[in-house]
């Protein structure tokens, strides 16, 4: 019999391609509006997203990571440039099996845990049963069991994010992207959403893409780190963090987790510097 976890895989580890995702040579080019030139806020910029891998993007405030991500999610189209997922272009919408969950508590006040995590899939037409298998799971996965009939205005900040990473779950996204999910959260309270989010990612093997600003959380998270320079946003540097896949928040003890965060400083220093000098300029 199938685990929960397994079932919530919508294709297996072994039927994905070697490359799940690829930006090539991608531009976001942002039109003149009010009296203000246009901004070349991305690229070029190109990107292969391995099957099952956690990567993230770190850089200067500005350097368009969240375009990054909105243009491989579909929410927005190049100005230049492919983007495909699982070998299909993406341009304009999201593509069935991506998953998109941002910083912004995106949950609907007037609707329970349960209701809120059921949303997206009573809206596709998904039959009862099967629905009420998938939200159990993501309910109890994520560890809001006890609170599925509480408001999310009776919730906690980190609550609330992982009810809306169960929303997202119980779609079974193959690629999740993530917008600076924990970044309104504590230091300590961040850790332990990391711990959650690398056990579901594992759990259900699918490509994770995390833009955050905190490079200690892009270190204990990742397989793979991309520095973006100051804007247009390009990689400056690929970093391979080398850590094992079964880890947890006490990765951050070691030695070595240190130097891997100070290489990442080493990079994006100079870069975040000049991001400043763009905002004096841009005020």
């Amino acid at each position: 019999m199938k685990t929960g976890a397994t079932r919530l895989t919508a294709v297996a580890t072994a039927a994905q391609p070697d490359i799940h995702a690829r930006l090539e040579g991608v531009t976001r080019i942002y039109p003149p509006r009010a009296g203000h030139g246009e901004v070349h806020a991305l690229g070029p910029i190109s990107l292969d997203l391995r099957a099952g891998e956690f990567f993230s993007v770190v850089g200067p405030s500005g350097c368009g990571k969240s375009t990054l991500l909105d243009v491989l999610s579909g929410l927005a189209v190049p100005s230049a440039g492919t983007v495909e997922f699982e070998g299909k272009p993406v341009r304009g919408e999201v593509p069935d099996g991506v998953g998109v969950v941002f910083q912004e508590d995106a949950s609907f006040p007037w609707l329970t845990v349960e209701d809120n995590v059921s949303f997206g899939l009573r809206r596709s037409g998904v039959d009862g049963t099967e629905t009420k298998r998938r939200v159990d799971f993501a309910i109890g996965f994520m560890g809001l069991r006890d609170f599925r009939r509480a408001y999310p205005s009776q919730l906690s900040g980190g609550m609330r994010q992982r009810v809306c990473i169960a929303r997202t779950l119980v779609l079974q996204p193959r690629l999740i992207l993530l917008d600076e999910p924990f970044g309104a959260l504590d230091q300590q309270t961040r850790l332990l959403m990391g711990d959650e989010l690398l056990r579901l990612w594992r759990e259900t093997s699918a490509t994770v893409l995390l833009i955050t600003h905190a490079l200690d959380e892009a270190n204990l998270l990742s397989d793979r780190i991309g520095v973006m320079s100051a804007r247009p946003g390009r990689f400056i540097e690929i970093v391979e963090t080398g850590w094992p896949r079964e880890r947890d928040s006490r990765l951050a003890e070691r030695p070595d987790f240190g130097a891997v965060t100070a290489r990442l400083w080493s990079y994006l220093r100079a870069e975040s510097m000049q991001a400043l000098g763009q905002g004096s300029m841009a005020r």
